[in-house]
């Protein structure tokens, strides 16, 4: 089966649709799938539920999708970089749900494993774990939090081989992985496609059953906040 395609709009073509749940991957700005994103907000796909680390920032990655307003509800643990998110959010023109990181990976991981719910100690007593079921196991509360399946996941790689295989690089290893697996369909960006065979196994971090179609393109290196010194005066 082909998985290799030209640009993001020719893979996502005939995937995205009105109301749809999507798993984005990336941590801050880190390996985050900013083509497929471009791809969708071109497409106009909207009243989308995004589970995703963080929403980017003003302008750039998901952020671009709150500003043409294509995002229903977000799922996320962090959102602090992002003004017209925390506008959105406040004016009651966005719904968000809240997950503690690690629940969110957790609850990615479990969906790709065929997981239906588990239990942890995180956020029991909170807001997070208002209606939902809690259990006592060794006289502790624990929280039951549902497995996360989308109907698509996007997601960004440093390199595939043709078969789909991944490598990701350092901190985009974070959230990538589980969000690829919990997607009934995964595409995938990467800044590079190697030849079939080349990538040592001992070394691939997701193999390509999991990942359905791939892009190749440029990314940009955006850093999320930039703290400088100031030059001292002779």
């Amino acid at each position: 089966m082909k998985k290799i395609y030209d640009n993001a709009d020719k893979a996502l073509e005939g995937l995205l649709f009105d109301g749809m749940l999507i798993a984005s991957g990336g941590f801050g700005l880190c390996g985050i799938p900013e083509l497929l994103i471009a791809g969708i907000k071109r497409a106009g796909t909207k009243q989308l539920t995004i589970a995703s680390n963080n929403a980017g920032v003003d302008g750039f990655g998901l952020g671009q999708l709150l500003e043409t307003r294509q995002v229903k509800k977000m799922i996320s643990s962090y959102v602090g970089e992002n003004a017209e998110f925390m506008r959105q959010y406040l004016a009651k023109e966005l719904e968000v749900e809240f997950n503690p990181q690690g629940t969110l990976a957790e609850r990615m991981r479990a969906g790709g494993a065929g997981i239906a719910g588990f239990y942890t100690r995180t956020g029991v007593g909170t807001l997070i774990a208002e209606g939902k079921e809690t259990k006592e196991f060794g006289g502790k509360t624990y929280v039951l939090e549902q497995g996360l399946v989308a109907d698509l996941s996007i997601v960004k790689a440093w390199k595939a081989d043709p078969s789909g295989n991944l490598v990701f690089r350092k901190t985009a290893r974070n959230f990538n992985p589980p969000a690829a697996t919990c997607g009934k369909v995964c595409v995938v960006e990467v800044e590079e496609i190697v030849p079939l065979g080349s990538l040592d196994p001992d070394t691939i971090h997701l193999p390509g059953v999991y990942v359905h179609r791939i892009i190749q393109g440029q990314h940009e290196k955006r850093i999320e906040q930039r703290t400088v010194r100031k030059k001292e005066t002779a």
